[in-house]
């Protein structure tokens, strides 16, 4: 009977002229186009100097600044306030003044984030040019030696590719049954609610496999970049992620009328689960609050571990607990989602 119920899955899912297009191209838009877009380097800065000591070291500064690859050189500003109304006008970022040998580094802080890494980054080539000890040969990077955001965040899309694919596609299967009619036909079968539950979570397992066999294949051919440890262990950190938002997707379905409604209710968990995961930010700097929905929060899990095995080369002594935790809450939400469909025999 069950192999029957996964053989129907499949055929719907073939016959549907759109499923099969977005499973395919959907894991390729995103490793082709994420990658470059998803960038946390903050580069483009526009500074301009105000350069009153005109000494061989302030000017060594200034071509310093100018070489960099991280700024946008606006020129030299005769005086201070001639640089303040630069940025009243949005014309600068960041202003840099030399006077009487010492270095004043103005930042327009309306963009936070792009203030306080144009000042670092502004910071570290004043410390280089004078000689400072503390230079920036003085700093060992591991692992992600080249410090490149595309290896940085490949792992972390997986977890986005899994969450689309195996969460709002199932999130709508039970819900447009329901609305064409089609449910009822089960309802009067002598199937379980087991195997018709686990029937339609298989066929979203399978996709999981491919599309993340899919990115990895194209973080290899485009980007170079293949993981580090075991790849056993990304997949099985995928299939435990394919399994609590399978499960969720149809446990929404399950609850669902119509197929508005589990679209806006999958939505609003999709965007609570992926902002407070720590894929942009680190958890830690989140408030205390905040950081406890992080215990049941199975993406912060799939991306600490993922980003563990593919980026350090971590082994499942170094994932233990977090495929532990992945493992508990996919168990608990298919075993809601058995428990919520309600066949009417």
């Amino acid at each position: 009977m069950l192999k029957h119920l996964i053989r129907k899955e499949f055929l719907q899912i073939r016959r549907n002229s759109f499923l099969p297009r977005l499973i395919v191209m959907f894991p390729i838009m995103i490793m082709c186009i994420m990658p470059w877009v998803m960038n946390q380097e903050v580069k483009n800065i526009r500074v301009v100097v105000v350069d009153t000591d005109r000494t061989p070291s302030s000017q060594r500064l200034v071509h310093q600044i100018e070489a960099s690859r991280y700024f946008l050189f606006q020129g030299q500003a005769p005086s201070y306030s001639e640089a303040m109304r630069q940025i009243e006008h949005s014309q600068a970022d960041v202003i840099l003044e030399v006077r009487d040998g010492r270095v004043l580094i103005a930042a327009n802080a309306v963009n936070g984030t792009k203030g306080a890494i144009g000042s670092s980054y502004l910071s570290q080539i004043v410390m280089s040019s004078s000689g400072s000890r503390l230079s920036p040969s003085s700093v060992l990077t591991l692992y992600n030696k080249e410090q490149s955001y595309k290896r940085f965040m490949i792992p972390a899309l997986l977890a986005i590719v899994v969450m689309l694919m195996c969460g709002f596609l199932p999130a709508l299967n039970i819900v447009s049954e329901k609305e064409s009619g089609t449910i009822e036909q089960i309802n009067v079968t002598p199937v379980s609610k087991f195997s018709f539950i686990l029937a339609k979570l298989i066929p979203y397992w399978v996709i999981a496999l491919f599309v993340i066999t899919v990115c990895l294949l194209l973080s290899w051919l485009i980007y170079g970049i293949t993981c580090q440890g075991p790849l056993l262990l990304v997949y099985l950190l995928a299939m435990l992620l394919a399994l609590f938002f399978s499960s969720f997707g149809l446990l929404i379905s399950n609850y669902s009328e119509t197929l508005q409604q589990a679209i806006f209710v999958m939505w609003f968990f999709v965007v609570c689960l992926l902002l407070l995961s720590g894929l942009f930010t680190p958890v830690r700097s989140m408030p205390d609050w905040s950081y406890l929905t992080t215990y049941v929060n199975p993406m912060h899990y799939f991306i600490d571990a993922i980003r563990t095995v593919f980026l350090r080369g971590g082994g499942l002594s170094s994932i233990a607990h977090q495929v532990l935790a992945l493992a508990l809450i996919g168990i608990i939400m298919s075993a809601w989602a058995v428990q919520s469909y309600k066949k009417n025999s």
